[in-house]
C-alpha cells in the first residue's frame, strides 16, 4: 500500500467532486459507512474507461457511492448492484435517485449468494466488481463469473486488507486476523488460475483486476 503522505499528495491532486459525491463521502465518513477510497476509485474509474464495459455487476452497493461514480464516468454502461443491508439499500436508492442515475443503475436487495438465478437474467456482463464480504470473496468470483464475457474483467477491492494479508502473526485482533487469512488464501487461489490475467495493485487497500484469457490465448 502507498505511504500515507503519497495518498495525501494524490488526495490534493484529485479534482474537487460534484455536490452529490462530496455529500455521499461526508455520509459515509459520519457514519462508517466503507466506501472506496478516493485514489482507489479513480484508478477503478480509469481501468473501466479504457475496458469500456457496457454491462457490470457489483456486489456489495453500500451507499451507492461506486455504483454511482461509475455510472457517471461510463453514461452509456448499464450497472446492476447488489445489497443485503436494508439501510444501505434503501440509502443507495435515494443518491440513485438524488443524482439522476436511475436509468443505467438497477439496485437489487438480497444476499449475493441468494439472487444469482436473478441477476443472470441480464447476463452477460462485461466487468463484475467484488466490494463485499471479505471472507466471501471465491464464492463469490466462483458464482458470478461464469456470467461473465469472454474477455471480460473482475475486480477485487481490499485484496491487501490493511496490510494484514503480509503479516506473519495476529497481532491483537483475532477477527481481523481470521479475514486476513480468506483474503491471502483468495489472492493465493485468485494468482494460480490459469482462465485469468491477475495483477494486484498496492493502491488504497489494494486492487486485483483479472482479465478472463478468451479461448484461444
Amino acid at each position: 500500500m502507498l505511504p500515507n503522505d503519497v495518498v495525501r499528495y494524490l488526495q490534493q491532486l484529485r479534482p474537487a467532486p460534484d455536490p452529490d459525491i462530496a455529500e455521499m463521502e461526508r455520509y459515509a465518513r459520519e457514519h462508517r459507512v466503507p466506501i472506496m477510497d478516493p485514489v482507489s476509485m479513480e484508478v477503478l474509474l480509469f481501468v473501466l474507461k479504457t475496458a469500456r464495459p457496457r454491462r457490470i455487476l457489483e456486489i456489495g452497493t453500500a451507499i451507492g457511492y461506486s455504483a454511482i461514480r461509475m455510472a457517471k464516468a461510463l453514461p452509456e454502461a448499464r450497472i446492476v448492484t447488489i445489497e443485503r443491508d436494508r439501510e444501505r439499500y434503501e440509502r443507495a436508492r435515494f443518491y440513485i435517485g438524488k443524482t439522476n442515475t436511475g436509468r443505467q443503475i438497477e439496485a437489487v436487495f438480497g444476499d449475493a449468494l441468494a439472487v444469482g438465478a436473478d441477476v443472470a437474467a441480464v447476463a452477460p456482463f462485461d466487468a463484475l466488481f467484488i466490494d463485499a464480504a471479505k471472507g466471501q470473496y471465491e464464492r463469490f468470483f466462483t458464482l458470478y463469473e461464469p456470467l461473465l464475457a469472454e474477455g471480460g474483467l473482475i475486480i477485487s477491492d481490499n485484496v491487501l486488507f490493511k496490510g494484514l494479508v503480509a503479516a506473519e502473526a495476529p497481532g491483537g485482533n483475532k477477527r481481523l486476523w481470521n479475514i486476513a487469512k480468506k483474503i491471502r488464501r483468495y489472492n493465493e487461489w485468485l494468482m494460480a488460475r490459469n482462465d485469468y490475467d491477475t495483477v494486484i495493485i498496492p493502491v488504497g487497500d489494494g486492487l486485483a483486476i483479472s482479465k478472463k484469457r478468451g479461448e484461444r490465448e
